[in-house]
């Protein structure tokens, strides 16, 4: 799995703090980064959060480029509404050999890894069989039609993918851009980041927000599962039971980015 922050709004912070400066002030636009240092705009900063102002957030966004992960956790991650999305495509791009992603307590069991490797095995094989079989209809359809064979052999291997692709499994690997404001970053951390997350969304979750604390640090202090941000367990009865282990983890990673801004 792999997590990179391709881009980011330009000074997040100084922009959230100039956006809800505008809100309490009678400053002109022209003038409202006027006196912003650094630290006013941590005070700043600090003062939304713990008024839950947080509608100025969504000035900043954060665009991530994911790649490594199972479609599994892509459709866990495309659920997260308020954000926008580019995957790779099953129906434009071939999957002849596709990569898969195998959970770690399968590879940890050697019986429960063979049967997955064997049925991973033989997905492969009849994919491309199907595949195979379809590009040679359709390519003949479109021969048939006037089209010349090259146009007719690109254009039969897309259609093939269509339904060629309901063989592949939530393990196929998959890679994908998305870009989320501030806001929405929070909801999607409080529950991704949870203990009780699926493994490997909550996997990206935490990389995403590494990235996030080594840009704003101040802006995401408060990011994370609700049990390690000062707030209480949502899950009420099927709570992990972890809060202190959490709470020491996700103080430690923004340790951690402090350090490394």
């Amino acid at each position: 799995m792999k997590v990179e922050l391709l881009a980011h709004t330009p000074d997040p912070e100084k922009i959230v703090a100039t956006a809800a400066k505008l809100c309490y002030s009678s400053s002109d636009i022209s003038s409202l980064m006027d006196g912003l240092t650094e630290e006013k705009t941590k005070d700043f900063i600090n003062m939304l959060v713990s008024i839950g102002h947080e509608s100025v957030m969504e000035h900043v966004s954060f665009t991530f480029g994911i790649e490594g992960i199972s479609r599994a956790c892509s459709h866990q991650l495309v659920r997260h509404r308020i954000a926008s999305y580019s995957q790779k495509s099953q129906r434009y791009v071939n999957e002849n050999g596709f990569d898969f992603i195998t959970p770690p307590a399968i590879s940890e069991l050697p019986e429960a890894k063979s049967e997955f490797d064997r049925v991973i095995s033989e997905i492969t094989e009849s994919y491309a069989k199907i595949a195979d079989l379809l590009t040679e209809k359709h390519k003949a359809d479109f021969i048939a039609q006037g089209l010349d064979e090259k146009s007719a052999a690109s254009k039969a291997r897309k259609l093939a993918n269509e339904d060629a692709r309901f063989l592949l499994p939530n393990a196929c690997e998959t890679k994908i851009v998305v870009t989320m404001n501030v806001r929405s970053l929070f909801n999607f951390f409080s529950h991704r980041c949870c203990n009780r997350a699926q493994w490997e969304i909550r996997a990206v979750a935490d990389e995403m927000l590494k990235l996030c604390l080594d840009i704003a640090p101040n802006l995401f202090a408060s990011a994370g599962p609700p049990c390690a941000t000062g707030g209480k367990c949502p899950e009420g009865k099927m709570s992990c039971g972890k809060a202190a282990e959490m709470t020491k983890r996700y103080s430690e990673l923004r340790n951690e980015a402090g350090k490394n801004k």
